[in-house]
């Protein structure tokens, strides 16, 4: 194990691993993600639709021709990687995974060991992006030469303003020529404290005893993650509805609690 290991504290990475079914979680996480679902019935379900939002934004941008991935905040290796779905689509694409968490580089590491030659995982932090962009690995499968599309999904909300993660966005896309793209994913409290103002009971509390404080935003701030680039249709939006093959069964009183989008660099 990692140095500084401790199954006793809930990992932000364990949590969605335990809702999604996985099996790459400790009793920590597994009781975390039971008060998560005890609050937030939904949580299972908006986890599940969260692969399912990154799997039709990858399909997406490989439909324009991109073949090369920088998943920023990857989380744990799960059914339908990034370059799994990317290498159905265009084989032989380019994927290097990023995440801040030795636990979740030394699975990913473990379950990519046969790809070298077109995967990569990187330790290192969204609050330092040069570091990402400088790293060997990323300079070795990336090239910034050419369109590509960099995610950052289910992590903004994890990082404080002090931590000023709007400009680690700006970094990492004024680094991506014309043609490339972004798609991130966002937790806003906004709906639920306009329909539940009386309920104290919170997401929030659970993420607050684990590894890494949740910090949902209002609309407006997600939506300056964008700024600069082409919002591809529908915007920013439910992840259960974006682009979506069939309706959402999200109720009406979540539906803008989990929001996604993919924007375009013009």
């Amino acid at each position: 194990m990692p140095p500084n290991f401790d199954t006793g504290v809930p990992n932000i990475a364990r949590i969605y691993d335990a809702m999604l079914g996985g099996k790459d979680n400790f009793a920590a996480d597994r009781d975390a993600a039971d008060r998560l679902t005890e609050v937030e019935p939904l949580a299972p379900l908006y986890a599940r639709q969260h692969r399912e939002f990154i799997g039709r934004a990858v399909r997406l941008v490989a439909g324009y021709g991109i073949r090369q991935f920088l998943d920023v905040g990857t989380g744990l290796p799960t059914m339908d990687n990034v370059h799994q779905i990317a290498h159905r689509q265009v084989p032989g694409s380019h994927v290097v995974y990023v995440d801040n968490d030795p636990n979740v580089c030394a699975h990913a590491r473990a379950l990519l060991a046969d790809d070298p030659g077109t995967v990569a995982v990187v330790e290192e932090d969204l609050r330092r992006p040069e570091a990402i962009l400088a790293h060997p690995e990323t300079r070795r499968l990336i090239a910034f030469d050419e369109p590509l599309c960099v995610l950052v999904t289910a992590v903004l909300h994890f990082i404080a303003d002090t931590d000023d993660p709007h400009r680690s966005i700006r970094v990492l896309t004024e680094a991506m020529c014309p043609g490339s793209h972004l798609v991130i994913s966002h937790i806003t409290d906004e709906e639920v404290r306009r329909t539940r103002p009386d309920d104290n009971r919170t997401g929030m509390d659970v993420f607050a005893k684990s590894n890494a404080p949740m910090h949902p935003r209002n609309v407006p701030d997600i939506e300056r993650f964008l700024d600069g680039l082409e919002k591809l249709d529908p915007g920013l939006a439910c992840i259960s509805e974006w682009a979506a093959p069939a309706p959402s069964v999200i109720r009406d009183d979540l539906r803008d609690t989990w929001l996604g989008a993919v924007a375009r660099k013009p």
